[in-house]
C-alpha cells in the first residue's frame, strides 16, 4: 500500500492525531478477548460491560478484513470478532464461527431487518453475525479546487484533469464498489464476467489518476488536509472530521452512478478461550441505546439499533454524513469466497500496473 509523508498544518496535525493516537493504558478483563477494528476501544460503547466487570475487554486490533481473516485462520483465537458483512461468509467457510442465542440479547428485536436479509447472517443455524454500525463511501472533495459540477460524476476519479491528485481505499469492498457503480452495476451479488471486465477497465484507468492509496480515515484526511489530493473515494468519518477542523472539504454523496454503503457487526468465535457469558454482555452493551451517541461522536458511524438511533436528532446524523441518502447505493453485502479472491488479485494486479 502506498503512503505519503508530509509536514501538516496545527490544524491537521491536531486531526490526525486525534484520529490515531491509542487510548491510554487500561485495566482489562482477562476473560473476554475482542479481535476488532483499531479505534474500537470505545468507552461510551461499554459502559454497561464496565458497569458490571469493573474494565474494559481485553482488546487485539488489526487494520483491515482481510488482516483479520489470515490471522483467526491461522489459529489465532479471540472470543467475538468485528468483521465487515462481505467477510462473513469467509468465517462460516472456515468452520470458525457459531450462532449467537439471541434470546440473550434483548436489543436484537431492534436490529433493522434488511441487515439480516441474507442467509449468510441469519439460516436454520440460527444468526451467525450481529449488525452493529453502517455509513457510507462516497466522494470526497476539495471544495475550493474541485468545482461541484465536476464531482456530479463517478467519472471525475478518471479525469486527467485530476492527475495525480486523486486518492482511492486500499480495500477490495471499497475500490470494487466504486468500480462497480462507475460501470452502472449497483448490486454486486451476480456480476458478469463482461461487467467484471468493465470495472476492472475503469479502475486501471482511475488508477493513472492515483496519488495514494489510503489504508484509514486518518491517512485519507492527511493527504487532504494538505492539499495535495483534491478528490478521494472515502468514508463519511474522515470528511467530517476535516469540516469540523474547517477544511475546505465536500462530501458527494448523489453523483449520477450512486454511492455506496457498507455495515459490519459480531461474530461469536468457535471454541474460544474466554468466557461465554461475558461475550453476551459485551454485545449488549455494543447494542445498547446510549452506544449509538457514543459511536456516532467517537467513530462517526451509525448504529444498527433504530430504536437508539431514533434518540439522535436529524441535524447530528446530517452533520456526520450518516443521514439517509435518497440516491442509488451499492450495498457491500456478502459475496462468494470465489468472487471475493477475484476481486483481490484483480486490484492487486491493477495496484501493480498491470
Amino acid at each position: 500500500m502506498s503512503r505519503i509523508t508530509t509536514h501538516l498544518t496545527g490544524a491537521a496535525s491536531a486531526l490526525v492525531l486525534g484520529l490515531v493516537l491509542a487510548a491510554p493504558a487500561r485495566a482489562a478483563d482477562a476473560d473476554l478477548l475482542v479481535f476488532d477494528w483499531a479505534g474500537w476501544e470505545i468507552d461510551g460503547v461499554l459502559t454497561d460491560y464496565v458497569a458490571k466487570h469493573g474494565q474494559h475487554p481485553t482488546y487485539t486490533f488489526f487494520g483491515d478484513d482481510d488482516e483479520a481473516f489470515q490471522k483467526v485462520s491461522s489459529g489465532f483465537k479471540a472470543d467475538v470478532g468485528h468483521p465487515c458483512s462481505a467477510s462473513v461468509p469467509r468465517y462460516r467457510d472456515a468452520n470458525l464461527v457459531e450462532p449467537w442465542d439471541t434470546s440473550k440479547i434483548p436489543e436484537f428485536a431492534n436490529i433493522a431487518p434488511h441487515f439480516l436479509n441474507s442467509s449468510i447472517f441469519k439460516d436454520d443455524g440460527g444468526v451467525w453475525f450481529i449488525p452493529t454500525d453502517y455509513a457510507y463511501t462516497a466522494t470526497a472533495y476539495n471544495t475550493k479546487d474541485v468545482p461541484a459540477e465536476d464531482v456530479a460524476s463517478l467519472s471525475v476519479f478518471t479525469n486527467p484533469k485530476y492527475a495525480g491528485r486523486i486518492s482511492l481505499p486500499d480495500s477490495a469492498d471499497d475500490i470494487w464498489s466504486l468500480a462497480f457503480l462507475a460501470t452502472g452495476v449497483s448490486d454486486w451479488s451476480n456480476v458478469t464476467d463482461d461487467q467484471f471486465t468493465a470495472a476492472a477497465n475503469w479502475l486501471r484507468e482511475a488508477h493513472k489518476n492515483v496519488r495514494a492509496y489510503w489504508s484509514d480515515p486518518a491517512e485519507m484526511s492527511q493527504l487532504m488536509a494538505t492539499g495535495e489530493v483534491l478528490v478521494a473515494w472515502s468514508w463519511n468519518d474522515g470528511v467530517a472530521l476535516l469540516q469540523a477542523e474547517g477544511f475546505p472539504i465536500g462530501f458527494q454523496r448523489s453523483p449520477a452512478e450512486g454511492a455506496a454503503t457498507w455495515f459490519c457487526g459480531y461474530v461469536n468465535f468457535k471454541d474460544a478461550p474466554g468466557s461465554e457469558d461475558k461475550a453476551y454482555d459485551f454485545i449488549n452493551s455494543i447494542l445498547a441505546h446510549g452506544s449509538a451517541k457514543a459511536l456516532l461522536d467517537e467513530l462517526g458511524y451509525a448504529h444498527s439499533n433504530t430504536a437508539a438511533m431514533k434518540e439522535i436528532s436529524e441535524d447530528e446524523l446530517k452533520a456526520a454524513f450518516v443521514d439517509p441518502v435518497t440516491t442509488t447505493l451499492l450495498a457491500q453485502t456478502p459475496v462468494s469466497a470465489e468472487f471475493r479472491e477475484k476481486m483481490v488479485n484483480e486490484f492487486e494486479l491493477i495496484k501493480s500496473g498491470f
